[in-house]
C-alpha cells in the first residue's frame, strides 16, 4: 500500500505541479498534499467519505458504546 501511495504522491503532486524552486516549497506542498489526503479525499473503502470524518465518527460510536 505504501507503493500505491507513494506513485499517486508523484503523479498528483510531484509531476503535475513540480518543479519547486526550494526544498521548502516543495514541503509545503507536500504538507498540503498530505493534508487534502487525510481530510477531504473521498475513499470508497471509507463509505465514499475523508477517512479523517470516518475515523471520527469510529471513536465516536466506540466512546458511545463504552459509555452505554
Amino acid at each position: 500500500m505504501a507503493e500505491t501511495v507513494n506513485g499517486l504522491y508523484k503523479a498528483e503532486l510531484i509531476d503535475r505541479h513540480g518543479p519547486w524552486r526550494t526544498v521548502d516549497e516543495a514541503e509545503l506542498a507536500t504538507a498540503a498534499w498530505v493534508h487534502f489526503w487525510n481530510t477531504r479525499r473521498l475513499h470508497s473503502a471509507c463509505a465514499d467519505v475523508p477517512p479523517a470524518e470516518y475515523e471520527a465518527a469510529y471513536h465516536s460510536l466506540q466512546a458511545t458504546s463504552e459509555a452505554a
